[in-house]
């Protein structure tokens, strides 16, 4: 009796340790869609515009909304069931899927290699991708400008363990950059272009040629399973979204710049290296997306073999 008495009492004290409240996948009851975003791009106009929340009242659904510093932080929320949807650059969901996060490639952007770069100081003295031997690269783990990264080095004949990296998300990669704590940043936009207009920073190399640089919208797989009907508004939304970007540049700018915090004369720059008109993933875009994940394997970077087909959503759309 004794001992079931302390076996009781020691459920009770672990059961009071236990939160509250924890974030579990949204269903078809909740009726709500929780969207991670970042600071720029379309789901901040689309955030801004009010027109999803419009959209989603018609077939009885709200939404909410949660920012994130970059792709990695954004998938791995969707990871532990805290958003339903969200938007990345190309290697974050490579990571994801890998640790085996319960992820669905909804849609893309198409490319926009511009948009991501290696910049140096305006006065280094390097001057090409290959003068980076040696030298400390600094960059947002897990980000699209990690393949940027790897594609670049091969292009110049070298090896990623032929530079040193350090791990930065954007802000604090920025003031190592202006402190001189690092050679060079992988970055995109809008800080590289932030980077470029205000301490002239100098571009390296961009992905022209090298890699695509696509945007991927992305759901957690119960979610994307039970909410067809939602997530097919959302694309509808965002593609509304897009074309009013594309054809009003200066405008899109001027209503991104309170919430980045960048001049809108420096994101109509970065605007100008975006891409618009969202899209089902193709056959052509899984295997560049394929050739992300298995350059990642040949180096090491996850642990294991990844297949992209098997987590693009069917249908829909």
């Amino acid at each position: 009796m004794m001992m079931s008495r302390r076996l009781f009492a020691a459920l009770a004290v672990a059961a009071l340790a236990l939160p509250l409240w924890a974030p579990g996948p949204a269903s078809a009851a909740d009726k709500v869609v929780r969207i991670g975003y970042q600071k720029y791009g379309t789901l901040v106009l689309l955030k801004g515009k009010g027109l999803l929340e419009q959209k989603l009242e018609k077939i009885g659904y709200t939404v909410t909304w949660t920012e994130f510093p970059a792709g990695p932080q954004l998938l791995e929320a969707l990871n532990v069931g805290a958003v339903d949807f969200g938007t990345t650059g190309e290697t974050p969901p490579i990571f994801a899927q890998a640790a085996g996060a319960p992820l669905v490639y909804v849609a893309h952007e198409p490319p926009a290699p511009r948009g991501e770069a290696i910049l140096v100081p305006k006065d280094s003295p390097i001057k090409t991708v290959a003068d980076l031997k040696g030298k400390n690269v600094v960059l947002n783990k897990g980000s699209n400008v990690h393949f940027l990264l790897v594609k670049a080095l091969e292009e110049a004949g070298l090896k990623y363990t032929d530079i040193k990296t350090s791990f930065l998300p954007p802000a604090d990669a920025r003031a190592a950059f202006e402190q001189g704590a690092v050679d060079a940043w992988a970055i995109w936009d809008p800080f590289q272009a932030a980077a470029e207009v205000s301490i002239e920073a100098r571009e390296l190399r961009n992905g022209e040629g090298i890699v695509p640089n696509h945007q991927f919208y992305l759901g957690a797989k119960p979610f994307v399973d039970n909410n067809a009907e939602a997530v097919d508004v959302v694309v509808e939304a965002i593609s509304e979204t897009d074309d009013w970007a594309k054809n009003n540049t200066a405008a899109a700018a001027a209503e991104l710049s309170p919430s980045v915090g960048i001049p809108a004369d420096v994101l109509t720059k970065a605007l100008e290296r975006q891409s618009f008109g969202i899209k089902p993933l193709d056959d052509s875009v899984i295997a560049q997306q394929q050739a992300v994940a298995d350059a990642f394997l040949a180096i090491g970077l996850i642990p294991k073999k990844i297949v992209i087909a098997d987590v693009v959503r069917k249908g829909g759309g």
